[in-house]
């Protein structure tokens, strides 16, 4: 059965792709979730007018994250921890504990956008990439320094 890609879905393809599955999966799956059109004339011209209405929407949401990267860029948290001997931390920075703390500056990241290659396990300066969009991310400052006793 033909079908139209009204979204991208990995493994058939992008918006407005007309792609050939078997029937079962194109009734009982594809359809219902509304992700493909029965393929049809019709079907093709409202797939053109989403597809417009979805790459406007995509550049609009990139423009966004964007300007938000561009404030978030460069900011510098510190983050207070108790540490032991030789400057090691009990535990470690979490990426929750960063969020929470560009949250008190005004800046809404949600936890799972915190890049951390490793978990941050004793004191310094550390650069950390927070991805504000799929295709847009910005690089903020994170101080870890010792809890005063």
């Amino acid at each position: 059965m033909k079908v139209i890609l009204r979204k991208n879905y990995e493994g058939l393809g992008e918006i407005g792709k007309v792609v050939d599955v078997r029937d079962g999966y194109a009734r009982n799956f594809l359809i219902p979730q509304k992700v493909a059109y029965p393929y049809s004339p019709g079907h093709l011209k409202m797939i053109e007018n989403e597809k417009k209405a979805y790459e406007s929407k995509q550049n609009r949401e990139i423009h966004d994250a964007e300007t938000f990267a561009q404030k978030l860029n460069g900011v510098e948290i510190t983050i207070e921890v108790q540490a032991g001997e030789e400057d090691k931390l009990f535990g470690s920075v979490t990426s929750q504990m960063i969020a929470d703390k560009l949250t008190e500056k005004g800046f809404e990241v949600d936890r799972r956008r915190v890049e951390l290659a490793e978990p941050i396990k004793s004191l310094g300066s550390y650069k950390v990439q927070v991805k504000v969009h799929q295709q847009v991310s910005a690089e903020i400052s994170v101080s870890v320094v010792k809890q005063p006793e």
